[in-house]
């Protein structure tokens, strides 16, 4: 309760401190706003002061008041695409609850896996990970997430839920960090890794192509160096207490046997869960070195309108429809089980994409960038350190696509006033933007584990800053070492075709 009200004076004192006494940008009262918001927003969600969901919600008030943006445009982003790919997903996780799918998926997997608690963890971040490199991380953790759940129940049946409960914590922080940081290492796999190309040819339409292999070449190490980082934190931080006795495959076999045969509701929601993966993963096709599958989304006449928040919502709908075979009048989905859905978590979300908004419109993220402008004259390396270190924890407030579109032109720049070659800012600074560990705000991944109201928002913080220290020399070390032989970087070199 102290807490709480330390958060709230403090939240409210630096709120009115920036505003009347900071002036970012003269001429330009919105910069200084926006940031007095988001250092208000900032404190109380990490203090809890108020709901977080409350407190994403401060951006409709403040931004139209203080003239950073339009009431309008501020409350429209609080739907999206993303938040009904949440929200398709969540419905997809709690109609696998409902007909018990979630217990039977759990149970082989413990059977197949093992489970040791180091085990289970590799099993699920290994999965994570490989699948964010094909499909948006999002998608990914919403499919996770019902069978982490269920893992979780089936292991507190057979063990004390003191030593579950911080167990299972770190179980659901891996599945979001794993998915932020699979999707680093290939193109599709985030979006702002496809923003770093198409900026680079617009800024020098001369400069070498960044393929598909190259940059998986250059991103796979750190994205692999970071998942084992991210194991022994987890598993050194939230290892359980007590060692799980008398636990091993054969009881959970048993338990797998004692299920029975799968039911027809069982069969159907399965089905229907691969066909939503399957058309996540097809949707938008790959190329890789000249080869090309074509996604599914080219049959339809505009392509680009379809979304993985289309898909989520398609196969929801299909679940209000199927009837139920053994339940009379029943259907595979009803609204009762919907109204399970948090909700707040939604709000949670747009709170996010609003304060993004705001750091766009007003200039606040490329004032950010250009206070980097000093370290001309510093060594490359102590420059790249900075413009990570800037990217991995601003993208904790902001969209990482929105600030990497933004930042990206500044750190081009940046590197040509100090001599140097422009990649050698743009991609790392790229990957950065994935490194956002700390707050439920800072990545849809994050947000979705927050939703299963598992975790506290200081433990997520806690692990999240860490980590987030790590990832930043981690992509630093990587590009010193592996520059040079993949991007052809060489320091105090400016290339020819950056030269126009």
């Amino acid at each position: 309760m102290q807490r709480k009200f330390i958060g709230l004076f403090l939240g409210i004192t630096a709120f009115f401190v920036i505003l009347v006494f900071a002036d970012l940008e003269p001429g330009k009262p919105e910069v200084t706003a926006t940031l007095a918001v988001a250092a208000l927003m900032a404190i109380w969600w990490v203090s809890e002061t108020i709901p977080l969901a409350v407190t994403a919600l401060i951006p409709i008030v403040l931004f139209p008041a203080l003239g950073v943006l339009d009431g309008k445009a501020v409350s429209e982003v609080y739907i999206n695409h993303i938040i009904f790919v949440y929200v398709g997903g969540f419905m997809m996780a709690l109609a696998m609850e409902k007909w018990n799918l979630h217990k039977r998926i759990a149970l082989k997997l413990l059977v197949l896996i093992g489970v040791s608690p180091g085990r289970i963890l590799v099993g699920f971040m290994a999965t994570s990970a490989f699948l964010s490199m094909w499909i948006s991380n999002t998608a990914t953790t919403m499919m996770m997430i019902p069978i982490v759940i269920s893992i979780v129940m089936s292991l507190e049946e057979s063990l004390s839920n003191r030593s579950m409960n911080r167990y299972a914590t770190g179980l659901f922080l891996a599945i979001a960090y794993s998915a932020s940081i699979g999707g680093m290492s290939t193109l599709v796999g985030s979006p702002t890794n496809l923003v770093c190309p198409r900026i680079l040819t617009l800024l020098y339409p001369g400069a070498p192509e960044i393929s598909f292999t190259s940059w998986m070449v250059f991103a796979l190490p750190i994205s692999l160096v970071m998942l084992v980082v991210v194991w022994m934190v987890i598993y050194l931080l939230f290892k359980p207490k007590q060692k799980w006795k008398h636990l091993d495959k054969k009881h959970f076999r048993k338990a797998y046997i004692e299920l029975g045969k799968a039911s027809q509701e069982e069969r159907i929601v399965f089905v229907l869960f691969l066909i939503m993966a399957l058309l996540w993963i097809t949707r938008t096709g790959i190329t890789f070195n000249g080869f090309s599958i074509p996604g599914w989304a080219k049959v339809f006449k505009v392509p680009a309108y379809i979304n993985d928040g289309t898909v989520a919502i398609f196969i929801s709908i299909i679940l209000f429809i199927v009837p139920s075979g053994s339940r009379k009048g029943e259907r595979i989905m009803d609204w009762k089980t919907a109204q399970k859905l948090p909700w707040n978590i939604v709000l949670l979300f747009g709170g996010g994409f609003a304060l993004a908004l705001g750091f766009q419109s007003s200039g606040l993220a490329i004032w950010f960038g250009e206070q980097l402008l000093w370290t001309r004259g510093v060594h490359p390396y102590l420059i790249l350190l900075a413009v990570v270190a800037l990217m991995s924890f601003l993208t904790e407030l902001t969209s990482n696509v929105a600030s990497t579109q933004m930042l990206l032109p500044v750190f081009a720049s940046l590197a040509i006033s100090s001599g140097n070659n422009p990649l050698l800012l743009m991609i790392p600074a790229t990957l950065a933007s994935s490194l956002a560990f700390m707050l439920p705000t800072a990545t849809p991944p994050n947000a979705i584990v927050f939703g299963t109201n598992r975790i506290q928002i200081a433990t997520m913080v806690r692990t999240g800053f860490v980590l987030n220290m790590i990832g930043i020399i981690v992509v630093v070390l990587v590009t010193w070492l592996l520059g040079g032989k993949i991007l052809d970087i060489d320091l105090g070199i400016i290339p020819g075709w950056a030269n126009h």
